[in-house]
């Protein structure tokens, strides 16, 4: 508190940090003289009844564990729920947990479950369901990317035994001890680390990391358990999500009676066309050009918040010509970032610095500033043996579009070094089967709260949404390093190691940081636009006609 009076730590620092070590929310706003935006919604002000509907893709739902996308875990979010919430504000708070407690050495995390959680059934949620959920998620045969944010603090590599068909030693994954998700009481859960981890409550809140009947193993559809909201009583991949309110729900709301997603395919102008004709009530989400094509609609309100969702141009160091750092290293070099953010976002985005850390992460660290240099980039590809450049398949999608046109404009700045670009445009099924396979492709990242987090993710050596392959021993050194320092002053320090190592060494070409945008008809009340792409149907009511 005294460091944040006298000006040592910003305001977010302080509410990040604050709340971290289990100070309340509201307390921490309080400290700093404001209230806490979350929850501030009186439940007699909103109108009670009707139907919401929503636009968005209703792809296929392996298990929820197995969930890699917003529109995914949306459908499933309205069901089953997260033990933290994080808000628009990146500040997390308890959820299905009434409180957590953390050690000095950030190793031992005590998490004290709601005892007023039932779920749908008419079971109380325990510690039981809790430890089962946690453990399914850390078992590599389950394939969850919450994985990949476990490993180096709960989650162990070991060798197998084994080697791969390189001759190379087999590793797998396993809870580094039988303690390591203990089971206190039966609200009470503790999570007994080997290595300090900051970010325990963000990686609660990730997509996959739902809390789910252990009785169901897995698998969700229609009339499957949860302790959310709403229950799904119809789903249709490709069609439709339906949903009806229930009565019982421990939260806040739900207003509504009935929601329902409403898939309107990979068509721009049709998403257009059905907010125009109010076949649904809103969007998902909604690009740069579709939002000017709406933003005059008499009855559309647009919604915008800055976010660190982006796109890279992802490349695998281990097959060629991306095997040399310095190929890559000249694709960095080829992107005039910012003319990337006029033609395909209209303006509607900030530069990124090819490290995939945003200036709006706590421990974000300013590098020295780089731009376009064709004339060093052909040098380094001359030097990797490359002298006349290279031909190279691009694989990407076409939904969204900003997408596909981030790569279009891409192969054309690509041109300038001597790559030729042929794009690869796959139907967004076959595209998330290849896309960790392919040498070459272009994925777009939602928002994580914390650097570390999404770094973990994407770039640890073996985690599950590793999609370039990249292994690197000192990066995941660093990275362990940095989950560990609650300073977010002193883990910038040690991020502006990983930052250069990146620039440097790293894997992508990662043009802009996105403005997230969508459309909502203006009856629609309640509704606050989350980074993250979140849907949550319970805050949301329709205003009476």
């Amino acid at each position: 508190m005294k460091e944040f009076k006298v000006g040592d730590v910003s305001r977010r620092q302080f509410l990040r940090t604050a709340t971290l070590l289990g100070l309340s929310a509201a307390l921490a706003y309080e400290a700093v003289g404001e209230i806490d935006p979350v929850g501030t919604v009186h439940a007699e002000e909103m109108p009670k009844g009707g139907n919401l509907r929503i636009g968005m893709r209703c792809m296929e739902i392996k298990s929820p564990h197995l969930a890699d996308f917003a529109e995914r875990s949306n459908v499933i979010r309205q069901v089953c729920e997260y033990l933290t919430f994080t808000g628009r504000d990146n500040i997390t708070r308890p959820y299905l947990l009434e409180k957590w407690e953390v050690s000095d050495d950030l190793k031992t995390w005590t998490l004290h479950i709601r005892k007023d959680v039932k779920w749908h059934s008419g079971r109380p949620l325990t510690a039981d369901d809790v430890v089962w959920n946690l453990k399914r998620v850390s078992d590599p045969a389950v394939g969850s990317s919450v994985l990949g944010l476990f490993t180096g603090y709960l989650v162990e590599e070991y060798d197998t035994g084994e080697k791969d068909k390189d001759g190379k030693p087999k590793k797998s994954s396993r809870l580094w001890s039988d303690k390591a998700i203990e089971k206190v009481d039966d609200y009470t859960v503790r999570l007994n680390a080997f290595a300090p981890q900051i970010a325990v409550p963000e990686h609660l809140f990730h997509y996959p990391m739902f809390i789910i009947d252990p009785a169901e193993n897995g698998v969700f559809g229609p009339g499957s358990n949860g302790t959310g909201p709403f229950e799904l009583v119809e789903f249709t991949v490709g069609k439709s999500a339906k949903y009806k309110a229930r009565k019982d729900y421990w939260g806040s709301g739900p207003y509504l009676d009935t929601f329902e997603f409403v898939d309107l395919g990979d068509n721009p102008g049709a998403q257009i066309a059905a907010m125009a004709s109010r076949q649904v009530d809103g969007l998902s989400e909604a690009d740069a050009v579709q939002i000017n094509a709406m933003k005059n609609f008499p009855h559309v309100a647009v919604h915008k918040v800055d976010t660190t969702q982006t796109a890279v141009a992802r490349m695998h160091p281990d097959q060629k010509p991306f095997n040399d750092k310095r190929v890559r290293e000249a694709m960095r070099l080829a992107v005039d970032h910012d003319k990337v953010i006029q033609t395909v976002l209209l303006g509607a985005g900030t530069s990124a610095e090819d490290h995939h850390v945003a200036p709006t992460h706590p421990e974000y660290a300013a590098l020295p500033k780089y731009g376009k240099d064709v004339e060093k980039a052909k040098k380094l590809l001359a030097d990797a043996g490359y002298p006349d450049g290279f031909e190279v398949d691009m694989v990407t999608r076409p939904d969204p579009i900003w997408e596909l046109n981030t790569v279009q404009v891409l192969a054309e700045q690509f041109k300038d070094i001597g790559v030729r670009i042929n794009i690869k445009s796959l139907p967004s099924a076959q595209y998330w089967d290849v896309w960790t396979s392919v040498p070459f492709s272009l994925t777009a990242w939602g928002h994580r709260p914390l650097g570390i987090m999404t770094l973990s993710l994407a770039y640890r050596s073996n985690a599950a949404w590793n999609e370039s392959n990249y292994s690197n021993p000192e990066f995941d050194k660093l990275l362990t390093e940095a989950e560990g320092i609650l300073d977010p002053k002193q883990r910038s320090l040690v991020m502006a190691k990983i930052e250069a190592l990146m620039q440097d060494d790293g894997p992508i070409v990662q043009p802009f940081w996105r403005v997230f945008s969508t459309v909502m008809d203006k009856k629609v009340t309640g509704f606050k636009l989350h980074p993250s792409q979140y849907i949550f149907a319970n805050e949301y009511a329709v205003a009476a006609a």
